[in-house]
């Protein structure tokens, strides 16, 4: 590993606040040794460059009832996806389930969409979440039933429109979702439990439903194969709805530290 991938590695680490155990000193102890780049060490110890993202997390995977307080590598992994393909997300992105508000955060900063809607069903994320937003210097929409509409300032300003919406699979109505008029749809690591598969397949088929141009939405499901039997049974059920899906080849850049242990997909859903 080279002086800059070290750096790089260091203040990737340090960003996501990584216990120090899982900082690569092997390899910065073998490039002092063999190296006289004095500077190596200043460079690590400098502030961290490049467009960072802030996060209140839970220290704990399960807090006050719900996962959603944490942020889990499928959404990293989906971050990391639609940084590599910007163009996908210009227009109108609602995502599903968005807990802490990483993947979102990172695509209002990296890929410029015109709006872009939160969603959770937990009030403790939702408060959390509309807290992430606020520190990443992102203004709240108060509106939430009012169809989204560039405002002069968004005209003038890059930064996108952005709500953070509460948002029951189980019990919006149609009539509620057509405010969103999404030209994308994501959602990561919403499939841990095999219960919600129903419920996150007829909220899209309810979004889908209600497009107004009756053009359907581009869909985005990452997610983490933990159990294969839950991801078959994932599939299964969308092929009896009429839902085609495409597995999205892996990207190449890893831009964030999680471990891979399990296999992680990007799924294409054809509605």
């Amino acid at each position: 590993m080279g002086s800059s991938g070290l750096i790089e590695a260091f203040e990737r680490r340090f960003l996501a606040a990584r216990p120090l155990p899982s900082f690569p000193w092997r390899s910065l102890e073998e490039k002092l040794k063999n190296s006289l780049d004095s500077e190596l060490l200043l460079n690590i110890l400098q502030k961290p460059s490049g467009n960072s993202i802030s996060l209140c997390e839970s220290t704990a995977i399960i807090s006050q009832g719900t996962t959603g307080l944490v942020t889990w590598d499928a959404a990293l992994y989906l971050a990391e996806w639609a940084i590599e393909n910007p163009e996908a997300f210009t227009n109108r992105v609602l995502e599903l389930g968005s807990g802490a508000g990483f993947t979102g955060l990172a695509i209002c900063k990296m890929c410029s969409p015109t709006a872009y809607i939160f969603s959770d069903c937990h009030s403790q994320v939702l408060q959390q979440l509309k807290g992430n937003i606020l520190l990443n210097g992102f203004l709240l929409n108060p509106d939430s039933t009012a169809p989204l509409q560039p405002s002069v300032s968004a005209l003038v300003s890059p930064k996108p429109i952005v709500m953070a919406v509460q948002l029951d699979w189980e019990q919006v109505t149609t009539k509620q979702l057509s405010v969103f008029q999404p030209d994308v749809i994501i959602a990561a690591d919403v499939l841990y439990d095999p219960e919600i598969i129903l419920s996150l397949i007829g909220v899209l088929q309810k979004l889908s439903a209600c497009q107004a141009d009756q053009k359907p939405p581009e869909i985005y499901i990452a997610f983490t194969v933990r159990n294969p039997d839950t991801y078959q049974m994932f599939k299964m059920e969308l092929s009896k709805v009429g839902i085609g899906w495409q597995k999205l080849p892996s990207h190449n850049q890893k831009m964030f530290p999680y471990e891979k242990h399990s296999e992680m997909v990007i799924l294409r859903l054809l509605v």
